[in-house]
């Protein structure tokens, strides 16, 4: 008979305090190993959909140490299974792209990687949102979950995921069959390196992410002499309006209470100081966490691009296009609370700290949205000493897609393994 998740986690709760973790010097014996895989990877990174080297590397990693190992799923994803008796069908997921940064760091083993973009364009390649650190944290894992099978009963699925960057690459691999092809876990859970100082793991309960939306509108006018307006239309004026009145969607049309994030990070219109041009193009990013104010946003950005063209006399309606991102991502709380307790039971209750929510994105909520529960959590990545005089002295310091993003890896990657075996084994009783 199938137990129920809720079941899982009542049972569970009875074997905290007994629940097992690695020790520092189990943790030490494994760690060359992940740290020579985080150098090679940081130097050596791959953009989005284009991760066949990375892929290989964790899987080539993953068959040696005795996992049964599927490439190609939902383009480059990997999948790493090992069945260890009856219990819980547990899923672990890295990503593995980088951004088109080009690193700034100075660092010896820093990226100078350049290539072109699926535009075709030369860009940089950077592991700038710290990646690497995940893949390595997840080999850790995996050697350590391998060689200590005794402490837990269950199916572990570790997943390599491609195109994170781009929120499509979750959506990818379920539908190339993650959860048909393979066993359907009972969980499902990640981390994710933070500015949080190394040594630190942060959590939020219920939406921690938000969804993402990008919309593009142009906006049509009549080019003219730039001295002779009153015989042209101009769609600068008009996208100067769009832009102005977007801002009063979130000021005047939400509820206060609902966080939602309206940005125009491009507006690109005209060539010369003296013509007015024909057309004006504006680049926006929508976030929100609710799926109702979500839907309210871009409805009333439509409106709102419409209404302002119609008042400057456009001789047609804006083409306003909406590319859908990613769901908001959300920890189920009671997974939460289990994985928290487990943790603070591990590294003590002021190391685990509850974090506000964040308006960034990641496609890591389509597992939950599959009807899996699923929880995200951080693993501090910034020098602890950096990170205390920042905050005395009110610096900011270089953040995840940052050319300067430099994490203190050893403290961040050993954390990260301690954290996610203790999590794994906790849910694999």
């Amino acid at each position: 008979m199938k137990i129920s998740i809720l079941a899982l986690l009542f049972l569970s709760s009875f074997t905290v305090a007994q629940n097992w973790n690695p020790s520092p010097a189990q943790i030490d014996a494994i760690y060359p190993e992940a740290e020579m895989l985080y150098l090679d990877l940081h130097r050596n990174p791959e953009l989005s959909l284009h991760e066949v080297q990375t892929a290989a590397k964790l899987a080539e990693r993953a068959k040696a140490l005795g996992y049964e190992v599927t490439t190609g799923v939902g383009g480059t994803g990997i999948v790493a299974v090992m069945k260890n008796g009856a219990g819980a069908t547990v899923l672990f997921r890295t990503d593995m792209d980088a951004l088109p940064v080009e690193e700034k760091t100075g660092l010896p083993y820093a990226s100078h990687v350049m290539t072109k973009n699926d535009s075709g364009v030369s860009v940089g390649v950077m592991q700038a949102c710290g990646h690497d650190i995940h893949m390595s944290s997840w080999f850790g894992t995996a050697k350590l979950m391998a060689a200590n099978k005794d402490r837990w009963k269950g199916t572990l699925i570790l997943i390599g995921q491609p195109a994170e960057e781009l929120v499509s690459g979750a959506d990818a691999m379920l539908k190339d069959g993650l959860f048909t092809r393979f066993p359907k876990p009972d969980f499902a859970l990640a981390v994710h390196d933070d500015a949080l100082p190394a040594g630190k793991i942060g959590f939020t309960s219920g939406f921690t992410m938000a969804s993402s939306d990008s919309v593009e509108i142009t906006v049509y006018g009549r080019g003219g002499h730039g001295a002779q307006p009153q015989d042209a239309i101009d769609p600068i004026v008009i996208g100067s309006r769009i832009v102005v009145t977007l801002q009063t969607i979130v000021a005047r049309e939400l509820n206060p209470l609902d966080p939602a994030v309206i940005t125009v990070g491009s507006f690109h219109a005209g060539t010369k100081n003296n013509i007015i041009p024909d057309e004006a193009k504006l680049q926006l990013t929508v976030r929100a966490y609710k799926p109702e104010v979500r839907k309210h946003l871009l409805e009333a950005i439509t409106r709102i691009a419409k209404a302002e063209a119609a008042a400057g006399g456009a001789p047609r309606e804006p083409e306003v296009k909406i590319a859908p991102g990613t769901h908001a991502t959300y920890n189920n709380p009671e997974l939460t609370a289990r994985v928290v307790k487990v943790l603070r039971a591990t590294f003590g209750d002021s190391d685990v700290i509850e974090i506000p929510a964040k308006m960034v994105s990641e496609d890591f909520s389509s597992y939950g949205l599959a009807g899996v529960p699923a929880m995200i959590f951080y693993a501090g990545a910034n020098d602890p000493a950096n990170f205390e005089a920042a905050q005395k002295s009110g610096t900011i310091l270089p953040g995840l897609h940052s050319a300067l993003w430099a994490p203190d890896y050893q403290p961040a990657i050993k954390t990260a393994i301690k954290a996610e075996t203790t999590a794994l084994v906790s849910l694999l009783q």
